[in-house]
């Protein structure tokens, strides 16, 4: 029977169960409104949540299944430590940061004990790693866990690389690299896209459209693929010189991403500077700066800070990306992307070694984590600003 049979009779049976579901609740509950008027949709929603958790239960008991059964650990471990972090949150702390716990969703309490941990990493990088970042310590290709009888080595519960280094204290120095130089990207690329797109709200005219054309230029170019023919220059420039590459890559990025808060800068900055108070303060003969930082930059907070975020986030999968293929981060320093291209080949090893297979995904995991848990933070950020209420 072909695959797109077998997904129509899936289909259809779930149409046919949400059919006898709402029925079923019309019936036993004797015509009450909440069965009654139920749609279709929403009864066939309750059926694909009972179907998935099902074929949740049953890839459990699945002898290959490791992964899966990984995953859903990891995510009832994160569900309990955020519940928990709230609770230790509304309770202890001054009444600001009670306020705003008791306010919190679980997601965003999880996406801010997430960012706590991964700012411990990087902060505390060198005392939490066992052994340096670019330290050969041990036999190449040691395997994980630990166990001597498997080849591996209780020092290195992670195992070792192909020229014998730490992995567990890379992953942890992949935290203090990776999100450090990401922070810091994104930050001067804040400063200049703020800056200018501030001055050309509040200024106008001939300055105004320069700067706007150019941005819109700019953006028109695909950013990686921008950023990858740069770096590609960048590296030809750099020669030998690693760190040259490195600030290279921070520079670029930051006026590629430069843009995108220039455009949103501006915008904010042209619905600020039409307001009275800001023709008061020109009337009173206060200057560029004071206009910037004591008008404009205060009413426009709420959204950049927003921006912020989601811009954190590009910057920091951008820099993995270009560290994954080459010409981002370079050695000694370890990075989370460099990690993920240097141990994919243990993903061939699943079948006999799941935490072997596991290496490449723990780095490309970290990645993904602090883009879900700044996102998270970013979301419930917007909604507290946007002034609706649950």
């Amino acid at each position: 029977m072909s695959g797109w049979l077998w997904a129509f009779l899936i289909l259809a049976g779930l149409l046919a169960a949400a059919w006898v579901f709402r029925a079923a609740g019309t019936a036993v509950t004797k015509n009450r409104p909440y069965f009654r008027d139920m749609p279709l949709t929403v009864a066939f929603g309750y059926m694909v949540a009972v179907a998935a958790v099902a074929g949740g239960l049953w890839l459990w008991f699945q002898p290959g299944a490791v992964f899966f059964r990984w995953a859903v650990q990891f995510f009832v471990a994160a569900a309990i430590a955020a519940f928990l972090f709230r609770l230790v949150g509304r309770h202890v702390g001054p009444g600001v940061t009670r306020k705003a716990f008791r306010q919190m969703p679980l997601t965003a309490s999880f996406g801010i004990l997430a960012i706590l941990v991964y700012a411990i990493l990087a902060i505390f990088a060198p005392v939490l790693a066992p052994y340096g970042q670019s330290e050969v310590v041990g036999t190449v290709n040691m395997l994980p866990g630990g166990n001597p009888a498997t080849g591996g080595d209780p020092a290195h519960p992670l195992g070792t690389d192909q020229i014998g280094r730490d992995l567990l204290s890379r992953l942890i120095y992949g935290a203090q690299n990776t999100v450090g130089i990401a922070f810091a990207t994104t930050c001067i690329a804040f400063f200049l896209g703020g800056s200018l797109g501030f001055l050309a709200a509040i200024i106008g005219g001939w300055f105004d459209n320069i700067l706007a054309r150019l941005v819109d230029v700019l953006m028109a170019i695909p950013s990686l693929i921008f950023a990858l023919l740069l770096m590609t220059i960048a590296s030809a420039w750099a020669g030998s010189q690693q760190w040259q590459l490195t600030l290279y890559m921070v520079f670029i990025i930051a006026v590629i991403d430069s843009t995108r808060v220039f455009r949103l800068a501006r915008a904010v900055g042209q619905n600020i500077v039409v307001m009275d108070y800001i023709e008061a303060a020109k009337l009173r003969g206060e200057g560029l700066g004071y206009l910037i930082f004591k008008e404009v930059l205060p009413n426009a907070t709420a959204p950049l800070l927003a921006e912020f975020g989601l811009r954190f986030c590009f910057v920091f999968l951008t820099i993995a990306a270009l560290s994954f293929l080459g010409v981002g981060i370079q050695p000694p320093l370890a990075d989370w992307g460099t990690m993920v291209r240097d141990l994919a080949q243990f993903i061939n090893f699943a079948a006999f070694s799941p935490l072997a297979a596991a290496l490449p995904l723990m780095a490309a995991g970290a990645i993904a984590l602090l883009t879900v848990a700044v996102n998270f933070v970013v979301d419930w950020m917007l909604h507290r600003s946007s002034g609706l209420k649950d």
